[in-house]
């Protein structure tokens, strides 16, 4: 049987309006799906549906069908995506709507009965203002068997529009955890669009023609192995790097969790298989966790902020005037209010902005008029009775309603899964008979002690240089975690890694995770290290306070750190790539470059003393 060709055109809601077209456009597909979900989405899609019953969706899905909808029935491109989010019975009659318009014959189907919100209560999950179930490809698979051209999902997990489809051309059962493990790896490689082509990558300078960037292609299998690729003439690139960077992207340990197979990240093997070709193979499965995950969002409050201006001279002896000034002005206080200065000047700077430092201060509190206009009066107040220089970035606002992400579980046999055919029938979806209780997987601190063996003769000659000049990497948020991947290239690079970057080496590189609790936890076969970082962002994006509320810098944070590297392995790494310089003899100058006049340099993310 030929392999199943299934293209992404979205890998957010908001994400390039013409890259259905392109997908369509640009070679062969059996199918196009879109991912348009993500914890803040859901959230605003929450706050529309307040605003109007009749919404919840991701309109941007269906003014894309008004171009492309013709094209896709004529060409036989099967489409499926996750645009429904809160409605997706009210997207499919619109997409039916505008067919009739548009004079189009098209099967349309969904899937719902991951909303639990009116179960929320008595299922244990609090008043929230969405509460969705992330369902499995099952239903996606019982609409495509009856024929469906077009399927709309509520909460499935991003893979599941890439695994519906496979489970419907090649009639694996539950049973084939191995095939189903495969392509939700698969659909984890393409969920994030142009992620996997080189967008947002470390070593970005070494892929061609980034500026539009295609999006990915996975060939998926009978036994769940793939092929990642992209159309022919698109931009960026698909190789072993692109494709560990997303195999990186927000995950935790080994096991990758999903409701219909936990697919085993540490047994997924990549190789070359020709230009902008990769695949994917020997990924093993296990049955899936005996609870789905619901993605929970609520009303947290309400929430303001300003951005003094600090430039020139005493530095913290103006953040402390003004950080004073605001806490007696605001009594009584806010239930919440942070303070961060960021230390962007230098001293003797050459431009304005080089000479200034940012100090931002966020409030919040259920009351919308403490952190409205009595928090807005109370900073532009100090305007001309502050210190000098006084300005901010923006004068501060009304204040606006903030969300606050929290995660809770439901036995899988919960939500009410149902396939809606294309006739209007209702097939209900068993949810899996065999499951697997959760169970952490152990994490590996690292002990770079215990590994002193594996060391080469040349590994005590080092040079000061940043992490990046071997390693990539890619972070991001689940909820109020952070997770930063961090792999090599080579398998000398990968015994240094691994034996270098403990739990307490990242913790020296990131003094902001200091005080948190952190997983590390080991890939051989990519030659990574994926690190969790509990409670870094808090109560979540829409919450967040911090400079990188969803931690998407917080990799490359971390390569721009200078550690001691063994010289003979950035020979080894220069020899590979002739355009790198020699950058061994920078010994002395990393090393001096920490001893330089830092008295102008505070990055501590706690503001000036008050």
């Amino acid at each position: 049987m030929t392999a199943l060709r299934v293209g992404n055109c979205s890998g957010f809601y908001g994400d390039r309006f013409s890259a259905m077209r392109e997908m369509l456009d640009g070679g062969e597909l059996d199918v196009l799906t879109g991912d348009y979900l993500a914890e803040l989405t859901m959230l605003i899609l929450g706050r529309d549906r307040l605003k109007d019953p009749t919404r919840g969706y991701a309109k941007t899905y269906l003014r894309q069908l008004e171009d492309c909808l013709g094209t896709a029935v004529e060409r036989g491109v099967t489409l499926v995506s996750n645009a429904g989010g809160l409605a997706p019975a009210r997207l499919a009659d619109e997409i039916r709507a505008l067919a009739d318009r548009l004079g189009i014959t098209v099967a349309v189907a969904h899937v719902e009965g991951d909303d639990l919100l009116d179960r929320a209560d008595a299922l244990g999950l609090g008043s929230p203002l969405t509460a969705n179930a992330y369902l499995g490809a099952f239903g996606v698979a019982r609409c495509l068997d009856a024929g469906a051209q077009v399927v709309v999902t509520g909460r499935v997990t991003d893979a599941s529009v890439v695994v519906g489809p496979a489970v419907a051309r090649f009639g694996w059962t539950r049973d084939d955890v191995d095939a189903l493990a495969g392509a939700v790896v698969a659909g984890h490689v393409i969920e994030c669009g142009t992620q996997a082509t080189g967008g947002n990558y470390s070593f970005f300078t070494e892929v061609p023609d980034l500026r539009r960037p295609g999006f990915p292609i996975a060939e998926i299998d009978a036994d769940g192995s793939s092929v990642i690729t992209k159309h022919p003439g698109t931009g960026g690139a698909v190789t072993i790097g692109t494709v560990t960077a997303q195999l990186m992207y927000e995950v935790t340990g080994p096991r990758y969790l999903g409701p219909d197979a936990t697919a085993r990240l540490d047994t997924v093997a990549l190789s070359d298989d020709g230009p902008d070709r990769v695949r994917i193979a020997g990924v093993r499965g296990e049955a899936p966790p005996p609870t789905l995950k619901v993605s929970r969002n609520t009303v947290g409050g309400f929430r303001n902020e300003t951005t003094f201006v600090l430039t020139g001279l005493d530095v913290d002896a103006k953040a402390a005037l003004v950080r004073a000034q605001l806490t007696d002005a605001l009594v009584p206080p806010p239930a919440q209010v942070e303070w961060t200065l960021a230390r962007t000047d230098h001293p003797d700077a050459d431009t304005e902005e080089a000479a200034s430092a940012l100090l931002r201060v966020v409030v919040r509190d259920p009351d919308p008029a403490v952190v409205g206009r009595r928090f807005s009066g109370a900073a532009i107040e100090l305007a001309l009775a502050s210190y000098p220089g006084f300005a901010v970035t923006a004068p501060p606002g009304n204040g606006s309603p903030y969300g606050v992400f929290e995660a809770g579980y439901v036995e899988q046999s919960v939500p009410e899964h149902t396939a809606v055919l294309p006739d209007g029938t209702r097939v209900a979806i068993p949810a899996p008979t065999v499951t697997t209780p959760v169970s952490d997987d152990p994490d590996v601190p690292g002990d770079a002690v215990a590994r002193s063996d594996t060391a080469g003769p040349s590994d005590t000659d080092t040079v000061m240089l940043p992490l990046g000049t071997l390693a990539a990497a890619r972070s991001g948020d689940k909820g109020g975690d952070a997770n930063v991947g961090v792999w090599v290239r080579t398998d000398a690079e990968w015994e240094w890694l691994r034996g270098w970057l403990t739990v307490d080496a990242i913790r020296q590189l990131l003094p902001e995770t200091a005080t948190l609790t952190l997983h590390r936890y080991e890939f051989p076969n990519l030659r990574a290290i994926n690190v969790v970082v509990h409670g870094l962002l808090g109560a979540g994006v829409a919450s967040g306070a911090r400079f990188d509320p969803q931690a998407k810098g917080l990799g490359e944070w971390l390569r721009s750190r200078h550690v001691p590297i063994p010289r003979h392995l950035v020979r080894e790494s220069a020899a590979q790539d002739p355009t790198a310089q020699d950058t061994t003899a920078q010994d002395t100058t990393a090393q001096d470059t920490t001893a330089q006049d830092t008295t102008a340099q505070d990055t501590t993310t706690s503001g000036a003393p008050a």
